[in-house]
């Protein structure tokens, strides 16, 4: 029984890193824009516009943050299709997101892939500190509301339109 047990919890824990840190690095290339239209894998008609892509294990819907490693763009894109065809190739991304990610003039180029997962939680928040970590002081809308001034001695000139004459 203990042996099960153990076994059971490696199997958990080894599922669970395995999901953090999978990463897969390989040659990303583009379709073609003679696929345009045409329908994938998934029945859905290919947009070169859109951030897809394919792969040939993953379920259609994962969505996948793809990285170039020579720029560090990176683009997350929604898997729809299976391929690519070549068997030296990783993932075969749409045009737009080839775009993105800085591949389209050479048409092939290394990347690394991980699965993307949406945190709600995030929100990129400006937070008010300084550069040695310090609270930077804030106005609040009075005191800015009090520094306007208006200078009522300048009357304001009413706006003409080029064709008005003087």
């Amino acid at each position: 029984m203990k042996k099960i047990v153990l076994l059971f919890v490696t199997l958990i824990t080894g599922a669970l890193f395995m999901h953090m840190h999978s990463q897969q690095t390989g040659k990303a290339s583009f379709y073609a824009p003679r696929f345009q239209g045409k329908k994938m894998s998934n029945g859905i008609p290919y947009h070169g516009d859109s951030l897809t892509c394919a792969h040939r294990t993953l379920p259609f819907g994962t969505m996948l943050e793809v990285r170039n490693p020579e720029n560090d763009r990176r683009v997350v894109v929604k898997v729809t299709d299976r391929g690519p065809r070549i068997r030296s190739r990783l993932i075969d991304l749409s045009y737009a997101a080839a775009k993105e990610l800085d591949i389209v003039a050479k048409g092939i180029a290394q990347v690394e892939i991980k699965e993307w997962v949406f945190n709600p939680f995030y929100l990129p928040i400006p937070v008010p500190f300084g550069s040695y970590g310090l609270f930077v002081s804030t106005k609040t809308a009075a005191e800015i509301l009090s520094e306007l001034t208006i200078d009522k001695s300048k009357p304001i000139a009413p706006y003409r339109f080029p064709f008005e004459k003087e």
